[in-house]
């Protein structure tokens, strides 16, 4: 199978917009990833139009397109805006970037994608049961993934823990703003992983973002009773995620 016959990954962040058509078999790219900047400000039309000239780059298919966005999507509309411009909210984007490109293509909320890529092809392939894949960044995201099948926008940074928005104490963002040590954001993380626990009882955690690198720093601090992994495929999750999803 040629590049062109394969489903192509778009990661729309709020700096940057990845893509490249990705090999499903292997979970990989199929072609060199193309990175270009994300408009200001970045519009629905602004986007959609660096998608057709991002597409452009690549020989010309009828293959599908998925594509993350960093907000909440439900049936292919846009219900929030982190990062992006707020007129994002009410875009049904599935149907704008169908048309702008030519392609059949489907949004997801990019921590959804990260998560559905940690479960087939990372950290959390071929095991079964409840996977909770969080990405620790700016905020937090996070997929919940059940036997392999994605229940969408669980959107868990934004649990009240001690009377706190979760991501507002425990993000990689608090961490560095605050000037914690890797063990005093330890202590953090081990109340909102027990919170997660309690509420939902997973089989697997997967931690992910950019501080996952540095995974062995702190997560042998975080005390849960659930084991908990860095994720593996880093910042090639949006794009194959997307591309996955696509397909679904």
């Amino acid at each position: 199978m040629t590049a062109q016959d394969l489903p192509f990954g778009i990661d729309f962040g709020g700096t940057g917009i990845k893509g490249a058509p990705v090999d499903l078999t292997t979970g990989d790219f199929a072609a060199e990833r193309v990175r270009v900047r994300t408009p200001r400000p970045a519009t629905p039309a602004a986007v959609a139009e660096v998608f057709s000239s991002l597409l452009a780059e690549f020989p010309a298919s009828s293959a599908p397109i998925g594509v993350t966005v960093p907000g909440v999507v439900r049936h292919g509309v846009v219900r929030s805006a982190a990062n992006i411009d707020e007129s994002w909210i009410g875009t049904d984007a599935d149907a704008l970037f169908t048309e702008a490109t030519g392609r059949d293509v489907h949004v997801v909320n990019d921590a959804d994608a990260a998560g559905l890529a940690e479960v087939r092809y990372g950290a959390a392939r071929g095991r079964d049961g409840l996977v909770i894949v969080t990405t620790l960044g700016t905020g937090i995201g996070s997929a919940l993934v059940h036997d392999g099948v994605l229940v969408p926008n669980a959107e868990l940074g934004h649990l009240e823990i001690d009377g706190y928005d979760a991501e507002s104490r425990a993000a990689n963002s608090a961490r560095e703003a605050e000037g914690l040590s890797m063990a005093q954001w330890a202590e953090r993380l081990t109340t909102y992983y027990r919170t997660l626990e309690r509420l939902f009882s997973p089989d697997l955690i997967v931690v992910g973002g950019g501080i996952s690198k540095r995974a062995d720093h702190f997560l042998p601090l975080v005390r849960i009773e659930t084991e908990i992994v860095p994720a593996t495929l880093r910042n090639r999750a949006g794009v194959v995620g997307a591309a996955l999803y696509a397909t679904l």
